[in-house]
């Protein structure tokens, strides 16, 4: 997988989380403001059928989609870029995005590699003359 395709899906994902998260947001707001959820004390008692509590039902579910299908979109992101830079001969990148995201921290990690990461599937020497060290 190329750091082009990399990049694509961890972006890609990473706006399917956000629009997810809108949408889950945007549903349970929608429920409150219009009563759907009858709430006691600090727990959620009952969720009355009236008129929008099918639509905030939607876009809850559609919010929650969209989350777990980012979510899934940046493990195969972080999969492939650890993949990617096992290729380079030098490992720095390989171990840094490994630990980082085996310790939970695949995020920062994934979006430093993004923005800086080197990409493994091309050829050595072209990878030398972009970085500017000599062959």
């Amino acid at each position: 997988m190329s750091k082009q395709t990399v990049t694509r899906l961890f972006v890609g994902s990473l706006i399917a989380v956000v629009v997810g998260i809108v949408f889950a947001v945007v549903g349970v707001a929608l429920a409150f403001a219009s009563g759907a959820f009858v709430i006691s004390g600090q727990d959620l008692t009952t969720v009355e059928p009236i008129r929008l509590t099918a639509t905030a039902i939607v876009s809850i579910t559609v919010g929650a989609l969209g989350i777990i299908g980012g979510a899934i979109g940046q493990f195969v992101a972080w999969i492939g870029a650890v993949i990617n830079t096992s290729k380079l001969e030098d490992k720095t990148w390989f171990i840094l995005l490994l630990v980082l995201g085996l310790l939970s921290f695949g995020f920062i990690a994934m979006l430093v590699y993004v923005l800086a990461g080197p990409d493994g599937t091309r050829p050595i020497a072209e990878q030398r003359a972009f970085s500017g060290t000599p062959a």
